[in-house]
């Protein structure tokens, strides 16, 4: 299908925006925070999205987009790294009014934490020379160092609805990556990551929206707390 990543881009963010002016979500009051947020993480996420395209690390289906670039970057995937945040941060902001006790108690962080980070240094210590896995995990280990000592009841509130988030995180990802098409939509080189893939989707693609997520979270929750006391 022609024009199929916009078309997720579009679905993904469409419902969650309508529904930010709900009277009792109001999440569009959060947008001075949010976007300033998303901004910072694709100064970093675009940067390493350029370089890993032109090396041919991954690359994209001509067959699904509309071939509009901006350094060699399908706008669509521009448009990935606001729509799938905005609608990740509007599902995080929601839940808790379904569920208000959704969270995490402090020893559950720490088997979170502990678990994830040896795992992610385990694979680093095979996988090293794969670039992808590389930079993935090096990243998402400092960022869940850094949150986990200084800013640890953020991550009782994000990881539980970040487990939920990954569901329909990881069907628009597999989507991309060719489930339920005839094609992949975003291919990748299989030789600069681990090669191990939940369904059609690599592996450190979860760990790739942990990080990417969890960067908007805590700079947006950052900058609603600076905001607090002027």
């Amino acid at each position: 299908m022609k024009n199929l990543y916009l078309y997720l881009n579009i679905g993904s963010f469409v419902v969650p925006f309508l529904f930010s002016f709900h009277p009792k979500l109001q999440f569009y009051k959060k947008w001075k925070y949010l976007f300033p947020a998303i901004a910072i993480m694709m100064a970093f996420y675009i940067s390493w999205d350029i370089v890993f395209t032109n090396a041919g690390f991954w690359g994209f289906n001509d067959a699904y987009i509309t071939g509009y670039k901006i350094f060699n970057l399908p706008i669509e995937e521009w448009l990935f790294f606001i729509c799938i945040p905005y609608a990740c941060l509007f599902t995080h902001h929601s839940l808790p009014y379904l569920f208000p006790n959704l969270t995490f108690s402090n020893q559950t962080v720490s088997i979170i934490y502990v678990t994830l980070v040896t795992a992610m240094i385990i694979c680093l210590w095979y996988f090293y020379d794969r670039w992808y896995t590389l930079v993935n995990f090096v990243y998402t280990i400092l960022l869940l160092g850094l949150v986990y000592n200084f800013m640890r009841d953020k991550l009782a509130h994000f990881l539980p609805t970040f487990l939920i988030i990954l569901l329909p995180f990881l069907l628009v990802n597999g989507v991309l990556t060719g489930s339920f098409i005839e094609e992949q939509v975003v291919w990748y080189d299989h030789t600069e990551n681990m090669n191990t893939r939940i369904f059609t989707i690599p592996i450190e693609d979860s760990m790739y929206a942990l990080g990417m997520l969890l960067t908007v979270y805590v700079l947006m929750e950052w900058f609603e707390s600076r905001s607090k006391q002027v």
